[in-house]
């Protein structure tokens, strides 16, 4: 297992759409631990690969109810509205007010292939909301409605 480098605002690969997954090979597999190894290193909820520098579409979350990872993960269902405060690793000390949906359901393929639906409300849905972002290129302060130095 390794730590990666978080790579912070100004870095091309955060701007790019991420390259979907073709297949799950043990260099993804190793990517997802290392991504969970760096997820945990961090104290962070979400990471994305691109956070990593891996413009590949994979996110590992932990909001505390144990590892979530996700391979080409899309939104199916969005409802309700949550305006929240959200950080993120690749852009340190500052916070953002951002609107959300309140639930979300998420559809992507774990770490075997095999196609998985999960359902998000609070930190969760938001989790997957700021994660899947990162894979379109989109950052949290690009939807800010105000932004904090913490």
């Amino acid at each position: 297992m390794a730590i990666y480098q978080i790579v912070e605002i100004g870095s091309d690969v955060l701007r790019d759409k991420a390259v979907p997954v073709k297949e799950i090979t043990p260099n993804i597999v190793k990517l997802l631990d290392n991504m969970l190894d760096t997820l945990y290193d961090a104290n962070g909820v979400g990471l994305a690969a691109p956070q990593v520098g891996v413009s590949k579409r994979v996110v590992v979350v932990d909001v505390g109810d144990g590892p979530i990872e996700l391979i080409n993960p899309v939104i199916l269902e969005a409802e309700g509205e949550d305006t929240d405060d959200e950080g993120c690793l690749s852009i340190p000390g500052i916070t953002g007010q951002v609107k959300r949906a309140a639930k979300v359901k998420v559809e992507a393929l774990n770490r075997k292939g095999e196609r998985q639906v999960i359902e998000g409300t609070g930190l969760l849905a938001r989790c997957f909301q700021h994660e899947l972002d990162h894979l379109e290129g989109v950052l949290f302060v690009d939807k800010a409605a105000k932004t904090y130095r913490r």
